[in-house]
C-alpha cells in the first residue's frame, strides 16, 4: 500500500490524513447608544481587534438613511474621525430596504460590485446599517465576495436588533420561496445601537415584539410577563423598555445559537422557528405587504390555538397571547387568512425546508414546548378560523 494511504474494504481507500475539521468563533454582540459617537467608539474596538491593511464599505439601508438622516452624516464624521485607523472605502453606498432588497439580486449585485471596484478584500471590512432584510441581503454579497468579507452589522429596527440580525445567517427570496438562497457566515459581531430605534415607522418599531413574545412563550415566562406588564409604555415609544426587552429577546436568540448545538442547523429540529410556518406563507400570499413582525404575531396565534386544541395546551394562552400583542399594537387580522388551503401549503413547504420531516414546535404552556411531525389538518383550520374570528371582531369594534 501506497504511503499515506489505508486500505478498505471493497477496494475503497481513505486518506490517512483524512479528519474533522473544527472552526472556532466568538459570536459577538453588543447593545449601545450612539454606535458612530466619538464617546465608546464600539465600532473602532471591534475593527482595531483583527489585523490588516483595514479598507471599510460602508452600506446604509435608503428606508433608514431616508427616515434618519443624521446617520448619514455621523458615518462621514465616523470615517473622518478614524481615517488614521483605517481606509473608508468612498461614501456610504445607500441600497434599498424592506423586504424587496431580499426579492431580487439587485442589492446583492450592488454590494458585490461596490466590493469589487472600491477594493475590499477579505482582510477588509464591510459595515451593514439597516434592518433584516437589508443585512440579509448585504451578508449574503459579504459572505460570497472573495468567498468571505468580514461584516460588522448594525441592525437598526427593533425586529433585526431582536432577532433577525444577532443570528448567523443570510439569504435571499427566490422562485416565490423566502430564504431559498443563502449562507451560514457568522459577522464579525454585531452592533444594536437602539438609539437607531427612534426614527422608526410604528409598524417597525412593534415587530420586534412578536419575537420577543415568541422566544419568551418558549424559553422565558419571566419575559412574557414583563412585555404585558409594560406594554403601555412599549406602544408610547418608551426606548428605555424597548430597549430592556429587545436586549433580552437577542440574548436568548444568541443563547440557542451559541449553546444550543446546532448553530448552523444542521439538525431538524428549529425550536426558533415557532409560529414561522404559517408567517413565512401568510409574506408570500400577501406579496410581501404583510410584515414579518405582524405575520410572525398571527403565527404564534395559530399554534398556539391548534396546541389549545389538540395537544391540550393551556386553553387560557392564546387569549392571554392575543391581550398582550394587542395591547403592543399587532392587529392580528389579515385578509390571507380567509384562503386556507392556500395558508396550509405552508406546512408542505416548511416540510420540504426541513428536508421532508416534519418537526413544527408547539408551545403548551410558557417555557414548555414540544414538537409535533404531524398535523391534524381539520384541526388546524380550526384554529386558522379562530385567529380570524378574534381578528376580525377586533377590526369591526375598532372601526
Amino acid at each position: 500500500m501506497r504511503a499515506g494511504r489505508e486500505k478498505m474494504e471493497h477496494g475503497v481507500q481513505e486518506l490517512a490524513s483524512n479528519g474533522p475539521i473544527t472552526v472556532s468563533w466568538h459570536h459577538r454582540v453588543l447593545t449601545c447608544r450612539g454606535a458612530f459617537a466619538a464617546e465608546g467608539d464600539a465600532l473602532a474596538g471591534l475593527m482595531a481587534d483583527r489585523a490588516g491593511p483595514g479598507r471599510v464599505l460602508i452600506v446604509l439601508d435608503e428606508g433608514l438613511a431616508e427616515a434618519n438622516p443624521g446617520v448619514f452624516e455621523q458615518a462621514i464624521a465616523w470615517s473622518r474621525r478614524h481615517a488614521s485607523d483605517f481606509e473608508v472605502a468612498g461614501a456610504p453606498l445607500i441600497v434599498p430596504g424592506g423586504e424587496q432588497a431580499k426579492n431580487d439580486r439587485t442589492v446583492f449585485d450592488q454590494v458585490v460590485r461596490a466590493i469589487h471596484e472600491r477594493h475590499i478584500c477579505r482582510q477588509s471590512w464591510v459595515l451593514v446599517v439597516g434592518g433584516g432584510a437589508v443585512l440579509d441581503a448585504v451578508g449574503f454579497a459579504a459572505a460570497t465576495a472573495h468567498r468571505g468579507v468580514r461584516l460588522l452589522r448594525l441592525p437598526s429596527t427593533s425586529l433585526a436588533q431582536a432577532d433577525a440580525g444577532v443570528g448567523v445567517k443570510n439569504g435571499l427570496n427566490a422562485f416565490g420561496a423566502k430564504n431559498l438562497v443563502g449562507t451560514f457566515a457568522p459577522p464579525i459581531a454585531v452592533v444594536n445601537d437602539t438609539l437607531l430605534l427612534q426614527s422608526l415607522a410604528p409598524e417597525h418599531w412593534r415587530a420586534g415584539l412578536s419575537e420577543a413574545v415568541k422566544v419568551a412563550l418558549l424559553k422565558d415566562p419571566a419575559l412574557l410577563s414583563e412585555v404585558e406588564r409594560t406594554s403601555a409604555a412599549l406602544r408610547v415609544r418608551d426606548l428605555d423598555v424597548m430597549e430592556r426587552i429587545v436586549t433580552r429577546t437577542a440574548e436568548l436568540h444568541v443563547a440557542h445559537i451559541v449553546q444550543g448545538g446546532d448553530p448552523f442547523e444542521t439538525q431538524r429540529a428549529r425550536p426558533l422557528d415557532f409560529g414561522h410556518w404559517s408567517a413565512h406563507q401568510l409574506e408570500q400570499m400577501t406579496g410581501f405587504r404583510l410584515s414579518h413582525g405582524d405575520a410572525v404575531a398571527i403565527g404564534l396565534m395559530i399554534d398556539l390555538q391548534y396546541a389549545a386544541i389538540v395537544l391540550g395546551g393551556r386553553a387560557d394562552l392564546p387569549t392571554r397571547t392575543a391581550d398582550c400583542l394587542e395591547a403592543v399594537g399587532f392587529p392580528l387580522t389579515c385578509d390571507a387568512l380567509g384562503d386556507e388551503d392556500r395558508l396550509l401549503e405552508g406546512i408542505e413547504r416548511f416540510r420540504e425546508h426541513l428536508g421532508g420531516h416534519l418537526a413544527i414546535t408547539m408551545v403548551m404552556e410558557p417555557g414548555d414546548s414540544h414538537e409535533v411531525g404531524e398535523i391534524d389538518t381539520s384541526a388546524m383550520r380550526q384554529a386558522i378560523r379562530l385567529v380570524r374570528q378574534r381578528g376580525t371582531k377586533r377590526a369591526a369594534r375598532a372601526g
